[in-house]
């Protein structure tokens, strides 16, 4: 752990003196090349986080069978990427369910990168706080389950599958009426705002799949809307600009909501701030009305002091990595302040303990997660080239790697040269593969672009991600045991989901 600041030492700089020069010098560069940054690293780290418990196939043969079946059925459906823009299934299926997304208020969030972690980061704090949650999030690393969480945990195999057969009436009777069947991601956000109300929860905490204006779990009215940065993704769905991807993700901000914006680029900043005028929503942005003031890398994570709606939050032991989990943790406590009415109905700032307390115990599976050690293997579900560059920053400042070898498999829909040419910069070598999805990019077709990012000598090809991952080990013992060679498996969610289950989490 890096040393704490000494309390009451007259030599030690006003924290809040510290957040207004971080502020002024915020208004002078460009929202989406700012890092709010203050403090020194004092150590560098080959510490992981705790290990993230993701479930894995049920233990009961019955059990396991009757899962695969809803999996099997769910897969006969429209997939993800498969989009026509409306909600008026969904908005059909929520009317025969007897709209369960209004038996508990929400937290929703947006955004290109980041949104899983804030989501779960959210989840822990309001746990912390003594409220019953359900978490909703997508995709997921390993099991289909993972997606609906009660209470901080994934929602059993069994209840999953009862889940699905309760509803199941009712999706057929709307697959009946519409000119389109529901949706896999309509489906289970179904099913999702189902168990939530069963439960019940207290609050609900969802992360939009694509994009907000027409996403299926943009049927509830969040009390809390929450901005992650955005950047280009999806850019054949939601538009080629950031400030038309702002548009359509601006949908979730409701009438009379409170906004929490993480920093953004200049357009987008602008089209999200004009939606909440129309809509007469609280904005508070990060960088303004609360941000981070410190940080410092320390074992297993970093160590922050937080400025919140409500006040500063000093010692706060995050056991992630990278300045953008930071960030994260600054959005996630001011949406939880903003549901509490810290900044607004209260003056005072949440409990400073629970707080603590509650980031102490957040993990996020896939996110630079380390899951081997002699070589370390590092997973990270960067799939774009903004996420792409953040993870290559993080593993730069956490990690004392003298040669990193890269595992990459991506999606063919994705930008993929933007995405090598972010890690180029910290990859001695990379290993192109691909995943069993069909979505997966052909390694070839992979192999060729890294050919022209990375040149010929640096690039190795195995189609299967078993031999991606042995040649990449194989290629991080080269320099010896005490070396400090590393492997980082990225490049897509799938991608990562499998090599965790390949390298034996799950």
């Amino acid at each position: 752990m890096s040393e704490q600041p000494p309390n009451g030492n007259d030599d030690q700089p006003d924290p809040l003196d510290s957040f207004d020069e971080i502020i002024a010098a915020e208004t002078d560069r460009d929202p989406d090349l700012a890092v709010i940054e203050a403090g020194s690293r004092t150590l560098r780290t080959q510490g992981g986080p705790p290990q993230a418990e993701v479930p894995a196939r049920p233990a009961d043969p019955e059990v396991d069978k009757a899962l695969r079946e809803v999996e099997a059925e769910l897969a006969t459906r429209w997939g993800e990427t498969k989009l026509e823009p409306s909600v008026s299934r969904i908005a059909a299926l929520m009317d025969v369910l007897g709209e369960p997304q209004r038996a508990y208020p929400s937290i929703h969030i947006t955004g290109t990168n980041g949104k899983t972690s804030t989501a779960r980061m959210i989840e822990a704090l309001l746990g912390a706080f003594e409220l019953r949650t359900g978490r909703y999030t997508s995709p997921h690393v390993q099991s289909i389950t993972e997606r609906i969480s009660l209470d901080g945990a994934p929602i059993s195999a069994e209840r999953f599958v009862e889940t699905y057969q309760d509803i199941k009436p009712y999706i057929e009777m709307v697959d009946s009426a519409q000119e389109y069947r529901l949706s896999f991601f309509e489906v289970l956000t179904g099913m999702a705002y189902a168990a939530f109300a069963d439960a019940p929860v207290d609050v609900a905490v969802v992360e939009v799949g694509m994009g907000g204006s027409w996403d299926a779990t943009n049927v509830i009215d969040g009390d809390v809307a929450v901005i992650t940065p955005i950047g280009l993704d999806h850019t054949d769905r939601l538009g080629s600009t950031t400030g038309e991807i702002a548009g359509e993700k601006s949908g979730i901000i409701k009438q009379g909501a409170t906004v929490i914006m993480a920093q953004q680029p200049v357009d987008a900043a602008q089209v999200l701030l004009k939606k909440a005028v129309e809509v007469d929503a609280t904005v508070a942005r990060e960088g303004l009305e609360f941000g981070v003031v410190a940080r410092q890398v320390a074992v297993g994570g970093q160590l922050l002091t937080l400025r919140g709606l409500g006040g500063e939050y000093t010692e706060v032991y995050l056991p992630l990595h990278g300045a953008h989990q930071a960030h994260n943790a600054a959005v996630a406590l001011a949406a939880v302040e903003a549901f509490f009415g810290v900044g607004a109905q209260r003056a005072e700032p949440l409990d400073v303990e629970t707080v603590r307390r509650a980031f102490a115990s957040v993990t996020s599976p896939g996110r630079l997660e380390v899951v081997r050690r002699s070589p370390t293997v590092v997973l990270d579900a960067a799939h774009n080239p903004a996420g792409a560059q953040v993870t290559a920053e993080a593993v730069h400042e956490a990690f004392d790697f003298s040669r990193l070898i890269g595992v990459v498999g991506a999606s063919a829909d994705k930008n993929v040269r933007g995405l090598l040419e972010a890690f180029e910069p910290v990859f001695a070598e990379v290993v192109v593969t691909q995943n069993s999805s069909h979505r997966a990019m052909d390694a070839d077709e992979l192999a060729a672009i890294a050919v022209e990012v990375f040149g010929e000598e640096r690039v190795q090809v195995e189609p299967r991600l078993p031999d991606a991952l042995e040649a990449a080990i194989t290629l991080a013992e080269e320099e010896g045991e005490f070396a400090g060679g590393g492997v980082l498996v990225t490049g897509s969610v799938i991608t990562v989901g499998e090599a965790r289950l390949l390298l034996g989490r799950g």
